[in-house]
């Protein structure tokens, strides 16, 4: 499969999960599927826009310029066509990276807010505070302790499910960058279809 073919099939899987991370980063903000009364109520990390920002817009854009790579020759240079190919391939190097920053920084906002846990009306028996009452990450092993959330109801579930759905999308979103880096590399040196360096 030629360069520019490989990274048009990469532009056309990274559309699709960058739509899907802002979706999960926007549904975060209805914690429990409900409309937060308090934005205190609402956990830190989802301000942190991983999903909308570097999921979501910051992977559209190396997603658009591996669509057009296809038929794109930058108008070739010095008369040579070919050469503008390469070039464009060398360019969705740096469209690439934009893309792994994004999506790195989504992956590691998730980790970190699946780490800390959902905030919600906590309970230890005697006094009720919205609080963050995982913050040590134990809760992912004791169940017992998510009983503790009485407010909003499966909020550690919804908490999990969404963010977990972020850090998978956002390492695939990562691994698929990180593979067009190698393909632009590629295509720079070979050219956009080639079966060894010097023959297209």
């Amino acid at each position: 499969m030629c360069s520019g073919s490989f990274a048009k099939c990469l532009g056309i899987t990274l559309i699709p999960l960058a739509i899907l991370c802002v979706l999960c980063n926007i549904l975060l903000f209805f914690p429990g599927g409900l409309v937060a009364e308090d934005n205190n109520h609402i956990t830190n990390e989802v301000f942190y826009f991983g999903g909308i920002m570097g999921s979501g817009v910051m992977m559209i854009f190396p997603a658009l310029v591996f669509l057009g790579l296809k038929n794109n020759d930058c108008c070739g240079c010095c008369g040579n066509e070919s050469c503008g190919k390469r070039f464009a391939m060398f360019t969705s190097i740096i469209f690439a990276g934009v893309g792994v920053l994004g999506a790195g920084y989504s992956f590691i906002v998730s980790a970190v807010a699946i780490h800390n846990g959902p905030k919600c009306l906590y309970t230890n028996g005697t006094t009720e505070l919205w609080t963050n009452p995982f913050v040590n990450g134990d809760y992912l092993n004791n169940h017992t302790l998510w009983e503790g959330c009485k407010e909003p109801e499966g909020i550690v579930t919804w908490h999990l499910t969404l963010f977990s759905m972020l850090l998978v999308m956002g390492l695939l979103q990562v691994v698929l960058c990180a593979i067009q880096v190698v393909n632009g590399l590629i295509g720079a040196i070979c050219g956009d279809c080639c079966g060894c360096c010097g023959g297209e």
